[in-house]
C-alpha cells in the first residue's frame, strides 16, 4: 500500500490572532446574510406555499456542492416535519426517479442552474405536473426559465 505524504499547517498562531480571524469569519457570514435578505423577495413566499400545498414529498435535486447543502435541506425539513428527501441528480438518471410522485414538488439547487445532471432529472417533474422550485445563482439559467419560481442564490 502506497502512503502519500501528509502535510498540516504548522502555523502556530497565538490565541489573540486565532480570535481575530474566527471573528472576521463570523463578520463575513454576517454581511452576506444581509445581503441575502436584502435579495429575498416574493419567490420565497411562493416556494414556501408550493411546500406547504405538497401533498407528497418535497423532493430536493442536486449534484456536487449543491447537492451536499440540498441533502442538509431534506434532512433539516425531514426533521421538522416535512416530507422531504434528497435525490442525486446522477442517481434519478439512472432509476431513482421512480420514487417520484405527481403529489410530490422539487426543490433544484444548482449555482450554474446549467449542470447537465440536474437538467435531465428536470423534464420527469414537468411530464408529472409536480411542481419546480429552483434554487440558483443564475436567474437567467435554463433550470430558473424551466421552473416555478426561482429562489436567487447569488
Amino acid at each position: 500500500m502506497v502512503s502519500l505524504p501528509r502535510e498540516r499547517n504548522s502555523i502556530d498562531y497565538d490565541d489573540e490572532r486565532l480570535l481575530e480571524v474566527g471573528r472576521s469569519v463570523l463578520l463575513m457570514e454576517a454581511e452576506e446574510i444581509s445581503r441575502a435578505a436584502s435579495r429575498v423577495g416574493k419567490e420565497l413566499v411562493e416556494a414556501a406555499r408550493i411546500i406547504n400545498r405538497c401533498d407528497g414529498r418535497l423532493v430536493v435535486v442536486g449534484m456536487g456542492k449543491s447537492g451536499l447543502v440540498g441533502r442538509k435541506i431534506a434532512a433539516t425539513l425531514a426533521s421538522l416535519g416535512t416530507p422531504a428527501f434528497f435525490l442525486h441528480a446522477a442517481e434519478g438518471a439512472h432509476g431513482d426517479l421512480g420514487m417520484v410522485c405527481r403529489e410530490d414538488a422539487g426543490l433544484f439547487l444548482s449555482n450554474s442552474g446549467q449542470t447537465r445532471e440536474v437538467l435531465e432529472v428536470l423534464p420527469f417533474f414537468r411530464r408529472l405536473g409536480a411542481p419546480v422550485i429552483a434554487m440558483t445563482g443564475n436567474t437567467s439559467s435554463r433550470l430558473a426559465r424551466d421552473s416555478d419560481v426561482v429562489i436567487d442564490s447569488g
